[in-house]
């Protein structure tokens, strides 16, 4: 086994506690990667109030990372020592099932394995996440970090990028449709960057009218405000695509009162029980989608589109020692518009700990 050290929850507490970690030893395919940066997704904060609700295994939270490769495993061809790679929310699949073979492992018909909090396939061991400055994954699922992005800043596209690419390409968003983009957060504003740059003309909803700089600097045409009736009644039935990236329960029916006739509605950030109103879909034949991460194709032809056109997450970087803080500061929606950890503190965690 490697040792590494990382942001570990344990038992039933939500406090994150610096601990050391065993990574596995390299299989033929696999690579270790020196974590740089690693977001904070809400996925995270998800995972740490369940712990400390559940308590059981200890969980490192962290599934959208950025780093070097450090050594490879005797089979690797694609990476060598020195290459800046990027992980995203998941590291292994069956390989063999329908959804794999057609480049959607995020869709694997025997579940995807997590980055962290998953079940490792060889060993039935728990996966532990990015909030390390170690880990080792198979060759196949970390991807070449294209020369140019900024690799904190990048760190997110992995998570949040992945989960508004795949819908707006498989929702044709491009020159000539309309776009709008329900909550600028970390998935929002990742998902407006990506619209404009596709081409579309494209919207922030919003509740507040705070954020209309904002969208007009991540180059949206216009904010609606969501608590203005006026303002909704006016964009009703006006967009092909609204991508609903509101983290919180609410109600489906106005945002679905946007979309135009045959347009769909994609639901990306609650992934719990909602309100829908059936003739909210067939007022103008509407339809309502979703959409989860990425497979490998659609990962690198995303991280290629955002090196072509200069994307990557608008970002507050924090040393790793700071995760509480980021964690309580997201769960209180106060970042624009993600974390990222810069795991290289733990360098001096580690060397304190071994004199």
């Amino acid at each position: 086994m490697r040792s590494t050290i990382g942001w570990q929850v344990e038992g039933t507490s939500s406090t994150l506690r610096r601990a050391p970690l065993e990574r596995r030893d390299l299989r033929p395919d696999d690579v270790a990667v020196r974590v740089d940066y690693c977001g904070v997704c809400h996925s995270d904060l998800h995972a740490v109030k369940a712990q400390n609700s559940e308590g059981g295994r200890p969980l490192v939270p962290g599934h959208e990372f950025t780093g070097v490769v450090t050594e490879t495993g005797s089979a690797v061809t694609r990476f060598t020592a020195g290459d800046p790679v990027a992980v995203g929310n998941i590291v292994d699949s069956c390989g063999e099932c329908a959804m794999c073979q057609a480049g959607q492992e995020n869709f694997c018909h025997a579940f995807p394995t997590l980055t962290y909090n998953g079940t490792d396939r060889h060993d039935g061991s728990t996966t532990l996440g990015g909030y390390s400055r170690e880990y080792v994954v198979r060759e196949h699922f970390a991807h070449p970090l294209p020369a140019g992005l900024d690799p904190a800043a990048a760190a997110p596209l992995l998570c949040a990028g992945i989960t508004v690419w795949e819908p707006l390409r498989a929702l044709g968003a491009g020159p000539g449709t309309r776009v709008a983009v329900a909550g600028l957060g970390g998935l929002g504003h990742l998902a407006v960057k990506i619209a404009v740059a596709l081409g579309a003309d494209t919207a922030v909803v919003s509740r507040s009218p705070d954020k209309a700089d904002d969208a007009h600097r991540l180059g949206a045409h216009g904010l609606i405000v969501s608590t203005d009736p006026e303002q909704m009644a006016d964009a009703r039935d006006r967009f092909d695509v609204v991508l609903d990236t509101i983290s919180t329960p609410h109600d489906l029916g106005p945002y679905l009162r946007l979309v135009a006739v045959d347009g769909t509605l994609s639901l990306l950030g609650h992934l719990g029980p909602l309100t829908l109103e059936t003739t909210d879909l067939l007022l103008g034949r509407k339809k309502l989608s979703s959409a989860g991460s990425g497979g490998r194709p659609a990962t690198a032809a995303m991280l290629d589109f955002c090196r072509e056109h200069g994307i990557t997450a608008d970002i507050e970087l924090l040393p790793s020692a700071r995760v509480n803080e980021a964690l309580d500061r997201l769960r209180r929606n106060d970042v624009r518009y993600r974390f990222v950890l810069d795991m290289s503190d733990l360098d001096l965690a580690a060397s304190l700990r071994s004199s």
